[in-house]
């Protein structure tokens, strides 16, 4: 991987960083390159890597995903923070699930398949920002009272204590969960921040990988 295509580490509040030591975000700029619209029809070597990795995923290895030491640590991190992974499934299983209910990995669009073959291939779910729309680096905190998810006029209000993704000045996303209207990535948007969450026993080089296919996907022509 070239020195352009290494990740740089977010930061984390110090209460995050005393209670979660081992949370960490990872994220990354790219151009896209891709022609066509973001949320459009994804070209056919995504599709077809799309199409061979729901070739991978049958019975056995489906059923047994969460038994696997990343989807496994996930889980683990679920349950530290307060989520039932077998009802708020972590990103991996709900991709897994929801290629046994289809038959097979749905396409959602360029951008959409792109993060899920990364998803697939390393058990690390990658989210997609607008570039624009971010200020400043961005990093894992708790939400305040009542402060709102983005600065989209209407934004929800937050409860205290959410742990969140945020850059400089506001909350863009909660953790494993949504991401702020007015702030993900449109059909024509050029410039994406991508990140992914690390947690305790997920190696770094997944994460990267998550990182650099996800580029490598976008920016190629």
């Amino acid at each position: 991987m070239s020195a352009a295509m290494v990740p740089e580490l977010g930061w984390r509040s110090p209460e995050v960083e005393e209670e979660l030591p081992a949370l960490r975000l990872l994220l990354t700029e790219t151009r896209v390159a891709r022609r066509g619209p973001l949320t459009g029809t994804s070209p056919a070597d995504v599709e077809d890597r799309l199409r061979e990795l729901s070739n991978h995923f049958r019975g056995p290895r489906a059923v047994g995903i969460r038994r696997e030491p990343v989807p496994a640590a996930y889980r683990i991190f679920f349950r530290h923070i307060g989520l039932d992974p077998d009802v708020s499934r972590t990103p991996i299983e709900a991709a897994v699930l929801e290629r046994m209910l289809r038959g097979g990995f749905p396409s959602g669009g360029l951008l959409e398949d792109v993060l899920l073959i990364a998803l697939v291939d390393t058990a690390v779910p990658v989210w997609a920002l607008d570039g624009e729309s971010v200020h400043g680096t961005l990093g894992i905190r708790a939400s305040r009272q009542g402060e709102p998810l983005g600065r989209s006029p209407g934004a929800q209000e937050l409860p205290a204590g959410r742990l969140v993704i945020a850059d400089s000045t506001h909350a863009l996303g909660v953790l494993f969960g949504e991401l702020a209207e007015g702030h993900t990535a449109g059909p024509d948007t050029g410039r994406l921040t991508l990140f992914a969450i690390q947690v305790a026993g997920v190696p770094t080089l997944y994460v990267e990988e998550a990182l650099w296919s996800c580029r490598s996907a976008l920016e190629q022509p």
